[in-house]
């Protein structure tokens, strides 16, 4: 924490750049953020939007709901101090309950305090305090930050979780960046995102990477980009349906956007999807319609076979991997082959190293289906999230060394 700490800078005017760490085989992104005067690293999230932390002394459950040992949520630390932050104050008659998309799932009271990331700080920042925890951790991170939209925060009227009702219960507020929007804490409305990806050796690795990404609170991403470029609005949805569409009486959620197509090297159907993708930091693999997931897979050289009791596709690592590509707004954004080799820490009975593809079957293309571009993408492209105009840039990446600070890989990660 201390080298993340010290590399915190690069600041003009009031637009704030930290440096993201990797942590759990680089899987996870992290970034020291300070509640009061108390340090933890967090998860960057874009696809969620509740920022939070375990209290001391809370209780570990296993995603069965089953009491089990502290130790068991594998947190960085042993939780925020509420007493031994000078500028806490509670919110009474609140709760905090969240539910990840991997099973993990999280309770407890809510407060507000100074909270700080990457020299920004941002007063009064309400925050969730978490008493109940059935978190997978990496014994690195001490929770989340997220950053979408206000519509998708957990806190709810009442002291009673059993009792939440979303959205009839939930009380919106505003998350860490929009907070410091608001508050006129930073220079422009926008914030920015790039993330590395991790060496062989590092995604092979149980250890923290020190610098793995950027990111820019209203301000760019500090890494070499190509010209290749487009700024696409993000998709609002139906309330009533929870569907995804545009129009001037949308809510906005996630980081929606429409993707026209995907395709690869030596392809000859392109393939269109629906517009209910989402960009997200805190995904491990791109989740994409079945289709393109088994054709994709195909293509491998030998092909990549899907393990139905891990849900991923298996191939040996020295693979031939083609090129994976992603049209979003007529331009198209390529995936290096690397990212779609992450290795699994095992070998076949011929002694070969195992690995697993970058795109995952995330099920048929049909009304309602959520699909991702998680990191396997976002390592390829700086994105550029603007919560006041509602819109996004992708740009395409310049290609870049493998980063990482050379176990067994646990499964990939999908928060939302």
């Amino acid at each position: 924490m201390q080298a993340l700490r010290e590399s915190q800078a690069a600041q003009a005017g009031s637009n704030f750049t930290t440096i993201i760490g990797g942590s759990d085989f680089d899987e996870e992104y992290l970034t020291n953020v300070t509640f009061g005067e108390q340090d933890f690293l967090l998860i960057v999230d874009t696809g969620s939007s509740d920022t939070w932390a375990p209290e001391i002394g809370f209780a570990c459950f296993d995603l069965d709901n089953n009491p089990v040992p502290q130790s068991q949520c594998a947190f960085g630390t042993s939780g925020f101090d509420v007493n031994g932050s000078t500028t806490f104050v509670a919110d009474p008659d609140t709760n905090f309950n969240i539910e990840y998309g991997d099973g993990e799932f999280l309770t407890g009271t809510v407060g507000f305090d100074t909270v700080t990331v990457g020299n920004m700080v941002v007063p009064n920042q309400e925050i969730g305090i978490v008493t109940n925890a059935a978190w997978e951790g990496d014994g690195f991170n001490t929770g989340l930050m997220g950053l979408a939209s206000p519509n998708l925060t957990s806190v709810f009227r009442g002291t009673d979780p059993d009792d939440d009702e979303f959205p009839q219960t939930q009380i919106p507020y505003n998350p860490v960046f929009y907070s410091a929007v608001q508050q006129g804490v930073v220079s422009n409305p926008f914030f920015s995102v790039a993330l590395d990806r991790g060496s062989f050796a590092a995604e092979n690795s149980s250890d923290l990477d020190q610098n793995l990404g950027f990111i820019a609170f209203g301000g760019i991403a500090p890494v070499d980009v190509t010209d290749s470029a487009v700024t696409v609005p993000v998709q609002g949805y139906n309330a009533a349906s929870f569907l995804p569409e545009n129009g001037s009486s949308v809510t906005y959620f996630y980081y929606t956007v429409d993707v026209e197509s995907m395709s690869f090297t030596g392809n000859k159907k392109v393939f269109g999807t629906t517009n209910n993708i989402i960009l997200d930091t805190g995904t491990t693999l791109d989740y994409v319609p079945t289709q393109v997931a088994d054709a994709f897979a195909a293509a491998f050289d030998p092909p990549a076979v899907k393990d139905e009791e891990e849900g991923v596709y298996v191939v040996v690592c020295s693979a031939t991997v083609p090129e994976f590509t992603v049209n979003i707004g007529g331009v198209e954004f390529t995936v290096d082959p690397a990212d779609n080799l992450l290795p699994l820490g095992i070998q076949d009975d011929e002694g070969n190293d195992l690995c697993a593809s970058g795109t995952f079957d995330g099920g048929p293309a049909e009304e309602g289906n959520i699909f991702i571009l998680g990191d396997t993408f976002l390592h390829n492209v700086v994105v550029t999230f603007n919560i006041e105009t509602d819109k996004v840039t992708l740009t395409q990446r310049a290609p870049y060394t493998n980063g990482g600070n050379g176990a067994r890989r646990r499964s990939p990660r999908r928060r939302t």
